[in-house]
C-alpha cells in the first residue's frame, strides 16, 4: 500500500480525516443558480462578475486555485494586481450565456497539474497578462460574432505576446489533515523586470447574514500570524513572512456600491481591493481584525526570474520555525508519494507521455470535486 492510499484507507476508517481540506472552492460562484434569487431564473443578470467583488454570496465562494474545509466555512486563494487592470484578479472571469456566441465560457487560462485523492499534495497554475486584462473587448467581440463564427479567446487579444505574462505556480502539501504547507511560486515570462502585487487571502463564508443566531468569526493577526476563530471549525493560524503589509476587512456585501444602500460596515468585502487599486486608506480596518484578510507582497520580479512566497494553515499554535527546513523536506515527501501513488494505479505499458495525460487528467477532475462528488474512491478502487 502506497502512503497515499494508506492516507485514505485512514480517512474511510475515520482514523484521520485527510480530506477535510481540499479545493472545495469554485473556480467561478457568480452567475450560477447557486446563488439566484431572481423572480424571473435569470441567473446571470442577478449575479454578474462586475457584482462579485463586492456582493457576498451566500451557497459558496470562489477563487483562484482556492481550499477550504468541507463545509466550507474558511477559505484561502490568492489575488493578484498587475498594476494596469481596474480591479483585483480575484477569480476567473468569463463571457455569461447571453455574452458568448457560443454561450458561457471562461476567458483564462488555468491548469490542473496535479492531485491525490487525500489532497495532500495539489498544484495549480495560473497565467496572469501583465498588461490591463481586456474585460470589454472579450465581451464585445464575442457579442459581435455570429453562431457560425470561431469564439474569441483571451489569446487572440494579443496580451500575451511576447510573453508579457506571469506564470504562478501554487502547491499545497499537507504536513498532516489539518497542517496545510502552501508554496507560490511566480515567474515572469517576459524580457524585462516587472512588478506584481499578490496577496494570499483568508476569508470566512458569509453565514452570520443569513442567520440571525450564528456567531459571527473573527480573523485577527499578531506577528508574522493571522488567527481565525470559528464557533463550529475551531481556531486555525495561517503563518507568513516578509510581506508588505496585512489588510482586512469584512466579508459583507457593499450596499453603498452596488444598491446605493447605507453599508451595515464601513469595511466591506471589496475593501481590499479598493485599497490596493485606489489607494483607499479607509477600506481597510487599521484595528485588524475581520472576516477576510490578506498578506500583501509587491515583488519586483527580474526578466526569466522565479520568486516564492510560502504560508502555512495550521490547527497548531505557536510553531516556532513554521517555514523553515521540515517545509521543503515535506513538500518534496508529498510529490515523491503522488508519484508513487499514480505509478501504482497506472498499467504498466504506458508510456511517460500517456502516464502524464492520464495523471493530469484525474488531476483536472480531483481540482473540480464539488461537481465530481465520490472520484477520490473511484479512484481508489481503480488502484
Amino acid at each position: 500500500m502506497t502512503a497515499e492510499q494508506n492516507r485514505l484507507e485512514q480517512d474511510r476508517n475515520r482514523e484521520a480525516y485527510w480530506r477535510r481540506w481540499g479545493p472545495y472552492l469554485s473556480d467561478r460562484q457568480w452567475g450560477t443558480v447557486r446563488e439566484d434569487y431572481s423572480t424571473d431564473g435569470r441567473a446571470w443578470d442577478y449575479f454578474p462578475h462586475e457584482q462579485a467583488r463586492s456582493r457576498a454570496y451566500r451557497w459558496g465562494e470562489d477563487g483562484i486555485a482556492g481550499i477550504s474545509d468541507n463545509h466550507q466555512r474558511l477559505c484561502f486563494a490568492i489575488a493578484l494586481w498587475n498594476g494596469a487592470d481596474p480591479i483585483l484578479k480575484e477569480r476567473l472571469f468569463g463571457l455569461s450565456g447571453p455574452e458568448g456566441n457560443h454561450g458561457e465560457d471562461v476567458k483564462e487560462y488555468y491548469f490542473y497539474l496535479d492531485n491525490t485523492p487525500s489532497h495532500a499534495y495539489m498544484k495549480y497554475l495560473y497565467k496572469y497578462p501583465q498588461k490591463a486584462f481586456p474585460y470589454q473587448k472579450l465581451v464585445a467581440e464575442n457579442q459581435r460574432r455570429g453562431y457560425d463564427e470561431p469564439e474569441f479567446e483571451l489569446v487572440d487579444t494579443g496580451i500575451f505576446d511576447h510573453h508579457e505574462y506571469f506564470d504562478v505556480f501554487v502547491e499545497y502539501a499537507k504536513h498532516s489533515p489539518e497542517d496545510i504547507l502552501i508554496q507560490i511560486s511566480i515567474v515572469n515570462r517576459a524580457a524585462s523586470a516587472k512588478t506584481l502585487h499578490i496577496l494570499p487571502t483568508v476569508w470566512f463564508r458569509n453565514t452570520w447574514s443569513w442567520q440571525s443566531d450564528s456567531q459571527k468569526p473573527i480573523l485577527s493577526h499578531a506577528a508574522n500570524v493571522i488567527h481565525a476563530s470559528h464557533p463550529s471549525l475551531g481556531n486555525r493560524w495561517l503563518y507568513f513572512e516578509n510581506c508588505h503589509n496585512v489588510l482586512f476587512t469584512e466579508n459583507e456585501t457593499n450596499s453603498q456600491r452596488l444598491f446605493g444602500v447605507k453599508n451595515h460596515s464601513p469595511y466591506v468585502k471589496d475593501g481590499i481591493n479598493d485599497y490596493i487599486i485606489h489607494g483607499d486608506q479607509q477600506a481597510v480596518n487599521p484595528s485588524q481584525t475581520g472576516t477576510k484578510a490578506a498578506t500583501h507582497y509587491q515583488l519586483e520580479i527580474g526578466a526569466g526570474e522565479t520568486q516564492i512566497i510560502r504560508l502555512r494553515l495550521s490547527d497548531i499554535p505557536d510553531l516556532a520555525e513554521p517555514l523553515a527546513e521540515e517545509f521543503d523536506t515535506t513538500l518534496q515527501l508529498r510529490q515523491q508519494e503522488a508519484d508513487e501513488f499514480y505509478q501504482f494505479i497506472s498499467a504498466n505499458n504506458l508510456s511517460a507521455d500517456i502516464r502524464q495525460v492520464q495523471r493530469q487528467a484525474f488531476a483536472g477532475l480531483l481540482w473540480t470535486k464539488p461537481e465530481m462528488l465520490n472520484l477520490d474512491t473511484k479512484l481508489y478502487i481503480f488502484g
